[in-house]
């Protein structure tokens, strides 16, 4: 898993390859991810929206922007964690995924970001 810290929001990543979803044929490869979003800072905070970087082995380049994550907006009041899972495609086996959340903290109205780490997509087959 693997972790970042922004401004008291820890972001956390597991990604796995799913080959069951996956057609090398087709350049179709399909990742699962699950992310842990946790609040140790002393304000309650409240997701508004993603943003996303896809990088592709193949040299494309994908953004991806949207209102909260997976349909939602958690707020998260100190202590308090959000995980989701969701998925990415890609053309080629090996890529890697980053990007920021925009967060606002409750008490003044106070707009941030929060970095989501890069993880690498990856199929396990790759990785022999």
């Amino acid at each position: 898993m693997i972790t970042q810290s922004t401004s008291g929001i820890k972001v956390s990543v597991a990604c796995i390859y799913q080959p069951e979803y996956s057609n090398a044929e087709n350049m179709h490869f399909m990742f699962a991810y699950r992310i842990i979003i946790e609040n140790q800072s002393d304000y309650t905070a409240q997701l508004i929206s993603r943003h996303w970087d896809i990088f592709d082995a193949i040299g494309e380049h994908k953004q991806i922007d949207g209102e909260g994550v997976v349909g939602e907006q958690p707020i998260l009041s100190p202590g308090a964690s959000h995980q989701y899972v969701s998925g990415c495609n890609l053309k080629s086996e090996i890529g890697y995924m980053e990007g920021h959340y925009t967060m606002i903290r409750e008490f003044d109205n106070k707009i941030f970001h929060v970095e989501i780490p890069r993880f690498n997509l990856i199929a396990n087959f790759k990785l022999n």
